[in-house]
């Protein structure tokens, strides 16, 4: 038997899934580790925790897949992994700074002074980076104004998934997908953005090489590889971002196809055969392979919401679900379905831990709105979920303005797949159908995908199609009965976080200061 790894290194953890060349799933192991959070703005990790734990992914599914060194043959590796990540190593790759991921907001500054002398929609407009304190490009402005000495010790920058190519090859490599992602990229000439690095006083050298997604990387270390139980000659494919693997992954690869996935965070994204840049600024624009890219909008807040809920206010029913065995966010999603389409009127901005599509900004804060002596719990919590879905449906808005016109299909995949209620919020929200795969590993099965167009086994990425199973979708129809209500209150939620931008600048500060 032939196989592929595909290996996901996101924020959280690391998930290792190994698949037959039909696309079935033989094997899959993950581990945690945690972010660590000095102030309510740092957002790191230890890269060598991370690298820790894709070597222990790797070793126990080649174990549990009791490999016939005679019979059966790992023909590659191919990597997806978490987007904007950025830290300083110096010349022998030590790490100088831990790894600040996407949700490290303390280049706020730096960004909103972008936005407001014009520079971030100039930057975008080369990078197709929105202009967000989660670019590499602003936290490496934070270094090198906050931690000086910390950036004058930093040989060279580069993010996860270059250091744990590092770490098992001994090459600088990253693929355009993740390049892309930092906002030093320029997407049109396909090279390190100049005039980005001259501003922060850095050269090319400093950065890694880039290739191509499909591109395969040699030499193991002997080491290692014995180690993991693999031989030393199995290539690595670079692959992607992990908003790319996923909406491979989930099958959304032609003209149309929207990808919406709630896992700790969220996204709405689409591939398109050219570059599409808003006017505006509101969406990114990556490369993914020749011809073919992605555009879309990530959200901070998604599933990471519903956890802060139920750890804050449904302590008691956490503890009886465990104790019966059971979900807890089943209990809490029936809970919810007690209230009616639009909460009574109450509204919840999950800006829990800033934002970015679609208003950028770091200084964004959660709120409910509406609150009155009638609402429950119920109530409350059914807001939570539709204010997730809301703000999906601001981030497809802005979507809709620049992608190609012509027939949708929404694909949606995550953690929320796991809610009945949830996905028919967010059919209800979108007037759509909302396709859901089952248990589809939708990071792992996009970087597998790179990996059979980099072998020669598939001529473009509609090979995903042959592998995901057509009767194993779930439909969900929206309900007329509802449009009326979140048609009603979509606009009150839009001309608020509107009107309290200037006012989530003042909270920001008040907390940072007390």
């Amino acid at each position: 038997m032939k196989y592929i790894i595909g290996m996901d290194i996101g924020t959280t953890s690391t998930k290792a899934v190994l698949f037959d060349l039909k696309g079935r799933i033989v094997q899959v192991a993950h581990q945690l580790y945690p972010i660590i959070r000095e102030n309510v703005d740092s957002a790191e990790e230890d890269p060598n925790v991370i690298y820790d734990a894709t070597v222990a992914v790797l070793q126990q599914v080649i174990q549990a897949a009791h490999f016939d060194a005679a019979q059966d043959q790992l023909l590659a590796i191919s990597l997806s992994a978490q987007q904007h990540s950025i830290m300083g190593v110096d010349d022998e790759f030590n790490p100088v700074t831990k790894l600040a991921i996407w949700a490290d907001n303390r280049a706020e500054k730096y960004a909103d002074q972008a936005k407001r002398d014009g520079s971030g929609l100039t930057l975008y407009q080369r990078t197709g980076v929105p202009t967000h304190p989660m670019a590499p490009y602003y936290k490496l402005q934070w270094y090198k104004h906050e931690a000086p000495a910390r950036f004058k010790q930093a040989k060279y920058w580069l993010g996860i998934k270059s250091y744990i190519i590092w770490k098992y090859f001994g090459q600088f490599l990253e693929e355009q997908p993740m390049a892309a992602a930092t906002g030093l990229f320029n997407t049109r000439e396909m090279q390190w953005d100049v005039a980005a690095l001259q501003q922060l006083g850095l050269q090319a050298s400093q950065l890694p090489q880039v290739v191509e997604a499909t591109h395969q990387v040699h030499g193991l270390n002997p080491q290692l590889a014995k180690q993991i139980g693999i031989p030393a000659e199995t290539p690595f494919v670079m692959g992607s971002s992990d908003g790319v693997a996923t909406t491979i992954g989930v099958g959304a690869v032609r003209k149309g196809q929207i990808a919406i996935d709630i896992g700790t965070s969220a996204a709405v994204r689409t591939m398109v055969d050219e570059p599409q840049f808003d006017p505006k600024g509101r969406i990114y624009c990556y490369p993914v392979l020749p011809g073919k890219w992605i555009i879309g909008g990530p959200i901070n807040n998604g599933g990471v919401v519903l956890r802060w809920a139920r750890d804050q206010f449904f302590n008691a029913e956490k503890s009886t679900a465990e104790l019966l065995n059971q979900d807890p966010y089943d209990l809490l999603t029936k809970i919810a379905g007690e209230a009616p389409a639009g909460s009574k009127g109450l509204l919840f901005h999950p800006f829990l831990g800033g934002e970015r599509a679609p208003i950028w900004s770091g200084n964004a804060r959660g709120s409910f709105f509406g609150l009155t002596q009638t609402h429950t719990r119920a109530h409350m919590l059914r807001a939570i979920l539709e204010g997730i879905v809301y703000n999906l449906f601001t981030v497809n808005l802005a979507l809709e303005e620049v992608m190609p016109k012509g027939d949708r299909q929404i694909l949606a995949t995550g953690g929320f797949a796991h809610s009945e209620l949830w996905k028919h919020i967010l059919a209800d929200v979108f007037e759509e159908p909302v396709k859901v795969p089952k248990s589809v590993e939708g990071g792992c099965m996009g970087a597998m995908v790179i990996a059979q167009i980099s072998l020669g086994l598939a001529k473009d990425l509609t090979k995903v199609e042959d592998f995901l199973v057509k009767d194993a979708v779930n439909k969900y129809e929206p309900n007329p009965a509802n449009f009326k209500a979140y048609r009603d209150l979509m606009p009150i939620y839009i001309r608020l976080s509107r009107e309290l931008a200037g006012e989530y600048d003042s909270i920001a500060e008040y907390q940072r200061t007390h």
